[in-house]
């Protein structure tokens, strides 16, 4: 029995490892992250933020210098936008955000998710610059005026469908001088406008630049923090480029500063969510500023905290700078529209591929006919078992061939057990004889392994799958369906799947349906239960995939091996054209130079009977 099916094996299974590590799924700190707070409730905690986002006292004329400072009288003013998407609050001090709460999307506890992070977080999209007097202004602090459609704004608005509202900010200064911010919502959508007026402030901000900050991050919404922080990042596009800043490593502040050019966007990302900022003018005198921390919080917890800065020149016609907001779930047809879809995590270039136009478009077309995604991905791996008919059909027959000439490669093991060399040249020779390639199984194997990885990539992020039930212990497909929490934690793993268990099964059955080489057989009872605790760890919905895809296996090579219509026996093989491998080729070529010179390969015994000419003698095969 050849090694093709434990070598593809032992292949998938290092590099799922490989895989998993690199994602940070193999943790199993699926514990909440939490603290308590002031009233006692349970709440999450953040990783403290950068120290432009920390909440000052209100400014003095000794901090801000005579003008601003004077701005910063005045009660604070919010104003809740509500519309058929989200629930936005901005406040009249800064003109900030300083909630945005997503209405169809709920936290691992079961409220609505509420994005902008509350800790020491005077709010969002402030406006940062110094004066010619050295004072670092944070207009967050600064009291502004808020009107709606140009009036004076109410405490709660709604709006609905395809109506819009306008919501302005307006700081007024001496000797005319004045910062105008404007928010455009629409009922039906998480794309908001944003502009920024800076009128008459060439005298007064130093170096004639200022900056748009989003200071604090996201806040995370699942309940394992560090599966939420293995996705999280800061990102920007520039000219096309994306550059990705990632804080891994706890303590370590991380930044990348100055980029310019041609910017497309910035965006900070969780798992699911996402806050982008897109520039409707390209300016190539703009900058972009990246920074990163990480935290560790309890349980083993971690925590990451991004933030992006848009650094642009002050203009002297006090033109409109105009942004769009993205604000919401990386659900990939919304993301898509806005040109955002390098949010969306579907792996690296051509796994990638497959995923974006492949796999994410037949798993939302199924998706359209069947409204249970648990349902929808067991159609879903029908349709890709008959899209890989063709890889996997060639691995089955040659398994099959494999067991028909089983009985042969046994009584050669048996009659040649104290000589490795001849019992490897009689079964490459029994190869020959039957037409079969050694390797014929571990190409199908590896074409498929991309098209596994681009399936772990897409069932793994998409917002659809978050939170969506199947049906049984089955209530998330996007976590592992945790069947027993057991009393140890065995390597990185302190639970069972029960859908990692079913594929296991289904993983035994193949086993014992290709390996009949009894140096083997440990393979059959090893394999499966590695999987089982690897497996452990995935999202619900990937592993249904996979029993489902295994299962499909089982009863397609049943029917190519017992009742298939073109079943083979030996001397249909025998029969058969030959063509030998490649692989098949050069083995026998470096058996037989190695037998002309009197020398072995690696794993071959040194010759014990030779010829005149030092080679080995050719025994005769028994029938």
């Amino acid at each position: 029995m050849d090694k093709r099916p434990i070598i593809g094996l032992v292949l998938i299974g290092l590099l799922t490892v490989a895989w998993l590590a690199y994602n940070g799924s193999m943790s199993t700190r699926d514990v909440p992250t939490q603290a308590k707070d002031s009233t006692g409730n349970t709440a999450t905690v953040q990783a403290p933020p950068p120290p432009q986002a920390a909440m000052a006292e209100a400014p003095s004329a000794a901090s801000y210098g005579q003008v601003f400072s004077s701005a910063a009288n005045g009660a604070e003013q919010l104003v809740t936008v509500e519309t058929d998407l989200l629930r936005a609050v901005i406040s009249s001090k800064g003109g900030v955000i300083k909630r945005w709460e997503l209405k169809k999307y709920k936290s691992w506890r079961g409220q609505p998710v509420q994005l902008l992070s509350q800790a020491n977080n005077p709010g969002e999209m402030g406006i940062f610059f110094s004066t010619h007097e050295g004072k670092a202004v944070d207009t967050r602090l600064l009291s502004f005026a808020l009107e709606a459609n140009g009036s004076p704004a109410g405490s709660t608005i709604q709006i609905k469908g395809s109506d819009s509202l306008k919501l302005t900010a307006r700081l007024l200064l001496d000797g005319g001088a004045s910062i105008v911010k404007t928010y455009t919502l629409y009922g039906d959508r998480y794309i908001a406008g944003f502009g920024v007026r800076m009128n008459n402030l060439e005298e007064l901000i130093a170096n004639r630049r200022y900056e748009i900050r989003w200071t604090s991050g996201l806040q995370y919404q699942e309940r394992n923090s560090i599966d939420e922080s293995g996705a999280a990042q800061v990102m920007a596009s520039v000219s096309g480029d994306i550059e990705h800043l990632d804080a891994a490593e706890p303590n370590v502040k991380v930044s990348v500063p100055g980029m310019s050019g041609a910017i497309d966007y910035t965006a900070i990302k969780t798992k699911y969510f996402t806050a982008a900022i897109i520039p409707q003018k390209i300016s190539e005198e703009a900058d972009v500023y990246l920074e990163g921390n990480a935290s560790k919080a309890k349980n083993d917890g971690k925590v990451e905290t991004y933030s992006m800065s848009y650094r642009l020149p002050l203009r002297p016609t006090a033109a409109e700078e105009q942004f769009l907001m993205y604000i919401g779930p990386i659900d990939y047809d919304i993301v898509k529209q806005y040109g955002l879809q390098a949010t969306v995590e579907l792996g690296w270039p051509v796994i990638r591929q497959i995923g974006e136009y492949l796999m994410l478009p037949v798993l939302n077309f199924v998706h359209k006919f069947i409204p249970n995604y648990g349902f929808a991905i067991i159609v879903f791996s029908i349709i890709m078992k008959l899209l890989l008919y063709p890889l996997s059909l060639p691995q089955m027959k040659s398994a099959a061939k494999m067991k028909l000439l089983a009985p042969e490669m046994n009584r050669i093991r048996e009659k040649y057990k104290d000589d490795m060399a001849v019992q490897q040249q009689e079964t490459m020779r029994l190869y020959s004889e039957y037409g079969l390639n050694p390797a014929g199984g571990c190409l199908p194997l590896l074409l498929q392994m991309p098209i596994m990885y681009a399936l772990y990539s897409v069932l793994s992020s998409s917002i659809n799958l978050r939170q969506a039930p199947f049906g049984l212990w089955i209530a998330d497909l996007s976590v592992p369906d945790v069947l027993v929490h057991l009393p140890f934690k065995l390597l990185f793993i302190d639970h069972l799947s029960g859908l990692a268990l079913l594929m296991g099964i289904t993983m035994f059955i193949q086993q014992k349906q290709t390996i009949t080489d009894p140096r083997q057989k440990s393979m059959v009872y090893l394999m499966p239960v590695m999987f089982l605790f690897m497996f452990s760890n995935l999202p619900a919905g990937l592993n249904l995939y996979y029993f489902v895809f295994n299962l499909l296996g089982i009863t397609q090579q049943l029917y190519i091996t017992n009742f298939s219509k073109s079943r083979l026996t030996l001397e249909d093989l025998k029969r058969m054209p030959k063509k030998e491998g490649w692989i098949q080729k050069k083995m026998r070529e470096a058996q037989e130079i190695a037998a002309s010179q009197g020398k072995t390969l690696p794993g071959q015994q040194p010759p014990s009977r030779t010829n005149g000419t030092g080679g080995r003698k050719n025994p005769k095969r028994t029938k």
